[in-house]
């Protein structure tokens, strides 16, 4: 039987040199785009080689990485076989971040700490996880010295792009196939399902013309207006349409970028906007891009001398519950509500992430790694980003129990 209190007594003996590795990797900024991030792969297994961890590298070609946006890629994957007879069990965290923005009152490469909390772009998410796996796999083979099945790292770099040519990539080259996931997460629940994206580029095309004489043109700045009204007005009635996965509430739109125009005193002849529109679990991502589509193009049909181009970026299915999934959920809460304290709720979440693509792949996973109990207290992808270290000690030791749980 594990003796679950040397596992912990270990990741308390060790947490100032796990901090330290977190903020090492905070340092390095990994901003998506440009998406210029082998050098954090690089870096990464640099630091894991000093601990007798050997990543594998696997550097996306560039002519990929380049057609995708960005301009690097190198996803890492550190093999840990035990013996045979048990499952393989990978953990997965993305590298890559959006920009800092505006606002921080501290450094967003600092790594500082502060009143029990490091701050930092991707401090909470998810380098925040490349620190928790690591030494939750450190302390589990110093302690529980599995002997049966495996444990693989996946440390990628794209979730800001959709996540294609990270664990996508992985599993496509058939670099890996492991039997269960865990992927970066927050502490305080365990995520079982989570929303899909649907991401599309919208170009309204007008005719520029000099604004002392605009009736010589077609102003695309007000056909885009139109299209906007229309599909607000679509999104207002989003609340109507429940999703019966906890943690789930409703689908939404955002438009979250427009640009266009050349002057002040032109009138604009192209306008440009990208648009985000999360799907609930229950809703066909077909149905629902045909949906979007049409409103564009009814809204754009209306203005004379208005024509639209569209262009999808993203189509991120829905996560939902595989089969398979149970001793994954069962030993989170079990661990989280010894660690904790309190219960571990299994439940879905409105973001979308990378870890879909193995479930996709038939490969149960659940979300569960370091941080609190909502996006919005950690500040991820908002100004001063942080992460509360002891969560960052306590779900390192939930899943250190859990992996000694799935592998004894």
């Amino acid at each position: 039987m594990t003796d679950y209190a040397k596992l912990d007594a270990w990741i308390d003996a060790h947490f100032d040199e796990q901090v330290a590795f977190l903020q090492a990797l905070v340092r390095i900024p990994t901003d998506t785009p440009p998406g210029d991030n082998a050098p954090h792969a690089a870096r990464t297994a640099e630091l894991l080689r000093g601990w007798g961890l050997e990543a594998e590298s696997h550097a996306v070609p560039a002519d990929a990485v380049h057609g995708y946006g960005m301009r690097s890629i190198t996803n890492l994957i550190v093999r840990r076989p035990y013996g045979a007879g048990g499952p393989c069990v990978a953990l997965n965290a993305h590298g890559d971040v959006v920009p800092p923005g505006e606002g921080w009152t501290r450094d967003p490469y600092g790594g500082e700490i502060d009143d029990g909390c490091l701050y930092g772009r991707a401090a909470a998410v998810s380098k925040s996880d490349f620190a928790t796996y690591t030494f939750a796999v450190r302390a589990l083979e110093a302690q529980a010295r599995p002997r049966r099945g495996a444990v693989e790292l996946h440390f990628t770099y794209d979730e800001e792009f959709g996540g294609l040519l990270g664990p996508g990539w992985l599993l496509e080259q058939k670099l890996t196939r492991p039997d269960l996931l865990i992927a970066a997460g927050f502490g305080y629940e365990v995520i079982t399902a989570h929303n899909g994206c649907l991401q599309i580029e919208v170009t309204v095309h007008g005719k520029m013309a000099h604004a002392a004489i605009p009736a010589s043109g077609v102003d695309a700045l007000r056909g885009a207006v139109a299209i906007l009204d229309a599909l607000y007005a679509l999104n207002a009635g989003y609340p109507s349409i429940r999703s019966g996965v906890p943690g789930i509430g409703h689908p939404y739109l955002n438009v979250g970028r427009i640009e266009g125009g050349t002057n002040t005193n032109v009138v604009p002849g192209k306008v440009v906007f990208k648009l985000d529109r999360r799907m609930i679990p229950e809703e066909d991502p077909a149905e629902v891009e045909t949906g979007i589509l049409r409103v564009i193009r009814q809204a754009a049909g209306a203005l004379p001398g208005i024509r639209v181009e569209t262009r999808r970026l993203l189509l991120a299915r829905a996560m939902r519950p595989l089969p398979g999934s149970e001793p994954l959920v069962r030993a989170i809460q079990r661990h989280g509500a010894a660690v904790f304290g309190a219960a571990v709720p299994a439940m879905g979440t409105p973001l979308y992430t990378d870890a879909r693509l193995y479930a996709e792949a038939g490969i149960p996973c659940v979300l569960y790694g370091a941080g609190p109990r909502t996006v919005l207290e950690s500040h991820a992808k908002r100004s001063d980003e942080r992460l509360v270290l002891e969560d960052l000690r306590r779900a390192t030791k939930v899943v250190a129990r859990t992996l000694a749980d799935l592998l004894a």
